[in-house]
């Protein structure tokens, strides 16, 4: 440890006396670039520009040569001629050549960044789809969080995957559903922006749910053009979108858009999901000194839909029902949220800035399941009824201060969950309680603090980081005769480290490593149940990142990942409950390709080996953890007007339950696109599943009873993929 903070030291002196130069990236009308790439090409030092578009870097006289690159926009090489320069870029057709490796832990989200410039997203769907290896499931009418499949886990919906949007948590935390219970539905998809990931817990700034990843979705801060667009498909599938440019055709300190969208879908089902969804959002970006961003967006949320659940395979096959009937045909709920969130960022010059945030939900949340239809209760059925109401508070604030040799951040923060009414009950028909579960408020409250450091020399970063993160339960049993309320709390710390070599030609190679972790939900942390309060994860990532060529970007990866505590999905009462320990390890390839000017081709491949600790062989398989997923890619951008894409996704075979005599079938899938524009106007076709495969889209093993069975049966219940679905787009700029 002396020796780390000796080493520390002289590098921070070290940097202190470096020779640097300043300058800011801007658009040709003096709009900021965040994020550019500026390498001097004579020392090889480079770094990247902030959210204003300033960068410095260090070992550049006068004379010297930088390259200034980022994906959309024509590279630029300068030479060097003043203290400080403001460089234009131009924006141009999308190319790999201005890909440039970062040197960081979350240096592969390049392949996320190409994903969304190469293939604009429509839905929620496409984009966790951005995330190189993450599969997902829909399985109750379209308006219930995605099933969430990555490295090996079945993440449920959400509790092993951190997900944000322009840093407003999406996880819920002890969520009438399941714990991490992530609902992207909210988010307008032609607003986003960009998108950060990464796999493992590896940064210091990951807390909460990032055992197998985390991503981070960021928002536009302006649009080019107003934008009307109407879509109509199969199904009875209906959207409308409007984005609304509030300061058009004038340069402005503030910049501002208003976005909003419908969607009403019936799905291929027997029984009408009835489907309907309302997003409005704006967000409103200002620069009040050169040095400063003031950001404030705020959004409205409320969707409601039917479901026809999970039907069992012998159903189907006995011809009582078809692939797209239902047993229940009475599931399915209804949700809002409403978001606030304001942010500053301030340059304070010679490396250094701040920032700080805070951010605001109300969410309402109520499902009608019924995964064992008549096991539990053969007269009434087994619906049960999930519901909640949560205020959730959240700031934080950090500073980060880079020189040549060092870079440091520092952040801290707050979140605290207010959740009322939290219930788990048994219904029918939605309208008569038959009987109460849970039914009680609960407080959350995560108060954390983290260190992070990139240590500098030559090629090498050493990245060290700490975290440390305090907790408070407490839980109001409103079943109870004497309402008392139960508290429990938990400190963790979480160290990281890593370690990257990056050369001269664009290349990386790290090994990175961390503990991480998920909390449990606050009902069974306050109980005592003997279950850690916040199970511990530890991760070890080692690959590389490099260009083939030019044009060429490609990053195989090798894992290990233990996990203290699983959690298991319950599927007779519809939550999510702890398990044993278990260890998963695996292989990643991504690979994405400039094939020709406009025409693009990605592909991810992922590999993954879980297995449960504390069972003996051939009992301790992971249910529903994938084993094996491909999904590849070819895309052309804008030839004389035309643009599509052409996409296919496998997921395998693998375990339903421990001892795997279950299988949950994999599928292979491909979607396609076509669009043309003309002038203001763009027409488009997409089409789902377009060789009409019949696939599961999610699968349970479940133990289940029908109406005219004596006992009840485990088998693979399951939602049908989507058909062959055609949908036309019209859409108008202005």
């Amino acid at each position: 440890m002396k020796l780390l903070f000796s080493i520390f030291f002289t590098l921070i002196v070290t940097g202190t006396i470096a020779q640097n130069f300043s300058g800011q990236v801007t658009q040709q009308n003096g709009s900021p670039i965040p994020s550019a790439f500026i390498q001097n090409l004579h020392t090889g030092t480079y770094t990247t520009a902030d959210f204003n578009g300033s960068f410095q870097i260090s070992q550049t006289s006068k004379g010297d040569q930088l390259k200034i690159s980022l994906i959309g926009y024509k590279p630029e090489i300068i030479t060097v001629k003043e203290a400080q320069q403001i460089i234009k870029l131009t924006e141009e057709a999308i190319s790999l050549a201005g890909v440039n490796i970062r040197r960081s832990t979350d240096a592969q989200s390049i392949f996320a960044d190409v994903n969304i410039k190469t293939n604009p997203v429509n839905s929620s769907q496409d984009l966790l789809r951005l995330v190189p290896g993450l599969f997902i499931g829909q399985h109750a009418g379209g308006g219930k969080a995605e099933q969430i499949f990555l490295r090996g886990f079945d993440i449920d919906h959400g509790t092993d995957l951190f997900i944000s949007i322009d840093g407003l948590p999406v996880n819920m935390v002890s969520h009438a559903h399941g714990q991490g219970y992530s609902d992207l539905h909210f988010v307008i998809p032609e607003t986003v922006e960009g998108v950060e990931f990464s796999k493992g817990s590896y940064n210091a700034d990951q807390g909460n749910f990032a055992t197998a990843g985390s991503v981070s979705f960021q928002t536009k801060e302006s649009i080019d053009q107003s934008i009307i667009k109407a879509e109509y498909g199969q199904f009875n599938h209906r959207r409308i979108l409007g984005m609304i440019d509030l300061n058009p055709k004038q340069k402005s300190e503030t910049e501002a858009y208003l976005a909003s969208e419908y969607l009403y879908s019936d799905g291929p089902f027997v029984s009408p999901q009835n489907l309907g969804r309302f997003n409005v959002m704006t967000k409103i970006t200002s620069r009040p000194g050169q040095n400063d961003k003031l950001s404030f967006s705020g959004s409205y949320f409320k969707s409601d839909w039917d479901a026809s659940g999970q039907i069992p395979n012998r159903a189907v096959s006995s011809g009582l029902i078809s692939r797209f009937g239902a047993i229940d045909d009475t599931e399915g709920g209804n949700t809002s949220r409403a978001n606030a969130t304001l942010s500053y960022d301030k340059s304070l010059g010679k490396g250094r800035s701040w920032y700080s945030k805070a951010y605001y939900t109300y969410y309402d949340f109520e499902l009608f399941s019924n995964f064992t239809f008549f096991a539990i209760n053969p007269e009434a059925g087994d619906q049960i009824k999930q519901k909640e109401y949560r205020n959730l508070f959240g700031a934080e604030t950090g500073f980060t201060k880079e020189t040549q040799k060092v870079n440091f951040n520092l952040k801290a923060g707050l979140r605290s969950d207010l959740i009322r009414d939290n219930e788990l009950s048994r219904t029918q028909n939605k309208n008569t309680l038959l009987s109460s579960i849970y039914y009680g408020d609960i407080n959350e409250t995560n108060a954390f603090a983290n260190v992070n450091a990139e240590l500098k020399s030559n090629g090498f970063t050493l990245i060290p980081g700490l975290r440390f993160d305090q907790f408070f339960f407490s839980y109001l049993n409103r079943l109870e005769t004497t309402i008392t309320t139960q508290r429990d709390q938990a400190f963790l710390v979480s160290p990281k480290l890593s370690a990257v070599y990056q050369t001269k030609n664009n290349q990386q190679i790290f090994l990175k490593s961390g503990f991480g972790y998920h909390s449990n939900d606050s009902r069974a942390a306050v109980q005592n149940l003997n279950l850690t309060t916040i199970p511990r994860s530890f991760g070890v990532d080692a690959g590389s990142i490099f260009k083939i060529s030019e044009k060429i970007l490609a990053s195989p990866t090798v894992w290990y990942l233990y996990l203290q505590q699983e959690f298991v999905y319950v599927g007779d009462e519809g939550i999510v409950e702890p398990s044993g320990k278990t260890r998963r390890m695996g292989a990643d390839l991504s690979m994405r390709a400039e094939l020709a000017k406009n025409l693009f081709f990605d592909t991810d491949f992922t590999y993954s080996h879980a297995k449960s600790i504390e069972d003996p062989a051939g009992q301790n398989h992971i249910p529903l953890a994938p084993n094996f997923t491909w999904t590849a890619g070819l895309s052309f951008l804008n030839a004389k007007g035309v643009s599509g894409s052409l996409k296919t996704r496998i997921l395998a075979d693998r375990p339903a339950n421990e001892d795997y005599s279950i299988t949950a079938e994999g599928y292979w899938v491909t979607d396609a696109n076509l669009n043309y524009s003309f002038g203001k106007i763009n027409l488009g076709v997409q089409v789902q599943n377009l060789f009409n495969t019949a696939w599961n889209e999610t699968q349970f093993a479940t133990e289940s009873r029908l109406l005219n069975e004596v006992n009840a049966v485990e088998e693979i219940h399951f939602t049908p993929g989507t058909p062959f679905s055609l949908r036309t787009t019209l859409s108008y700029s202005f």
